[in-house]
């Protein structure tokens, strides 16, 4: 009996190893199956990533046309994309621009100032070659009245000169004496040779009873040597 209880502990053994054998060849071919399971998913993972790559290039618009590419279906559509233009910002007609430098409208103005500044030259030219008729008296104790028409303007010189020329004929005093040796007496004021009539008559010059220079016969107007 001995013998026969040796021999049958031995057989239990033998098939408690040859399950715990099987148990860790289960263990492994299921472990071997998940890591499997994981690299398929990852496979699976990266061509689906991929494919979507490719997708968005081949998608992605270019500067003038758009192209669609669907892969589920082999057909392709071309669908031109117009450009949108830009609107470029210009002036509100409404808003006052008149204080900000227009080089345009400087060039205008200037022209126009130009125009009046010519024509007022022109106008005094005018009036400067204008006769007027001036009635003196030379003094020498009693008075020689004369009269002369000169152009207004005439320097006062000028006209002294004219009444030298005009009283030589008379007075035989006359015949050395120069404008330098004149003076020219208007109201009490005497008045200096460099100016022109065109002075005093534009500056409307007064004295003690009213303008200088109306040109009126009964003014008194003396020359005195």
């Amino acid at each position: 009996m001995a013998e026969y209880k040796g021999a049958a502990k031995e057989g239990a053994r033998a098939m408690a190893l040859m399950k715990k054998r099987e148990k860790m060849k289960a263990d492994i071919e299921a472990a071997k199956n998940k890591i499997s399971e994981k690299h398929k998913i990852a496979d699976i993972s990266n061509k689906e990533s991929k494919k979507k790559k490719q997708k968005k290039q081949k998608t992605k618009p270019s500067s003038a046309l758009s192209f669609n590419v669907d892969e589920e279906d082999d057909n392709d559509s071309l669908e031109p994309v117009i450009p949108v233009k830009k609107k470029k910002l210009g002036k509100n007609p409404d808003v006052d621009t008149s204080f900000l430098p227009d080089r345009e409208r400087e060039e205008i103005e200037r022209q126009e100032r130009e125009k009046i500044r010519q024509e007022w030259v022109e106008e005094q030219e005018k009036i400067k070659s204008e006769d007027i008729e001036i009635t003196y008296s030379y003094w020498d104790g009693s008075g020689h009245r004369r009269t002369l028409t000169m152009k207004k303007g005439n320097k006062i010189s000028h006209f002294l000169q004219k009444c030298v020329e005009q009283l030589r004929k008379d007075f035989t005093e006359f015949r050395a004496v120069t404008t330098e040796h004149l003076m020219y007496v208007k109201e009490d004021l005497i008045i200096p040779q460099h100016y022109t009539f065109y002075d005093f008559i534009i500056n409307k010059a007064r004295g003690k009873s009213g303008p200088l220079f109306s040109f009126d016969v009964h003014e008194d107007v003396r020359m005195m040597v």
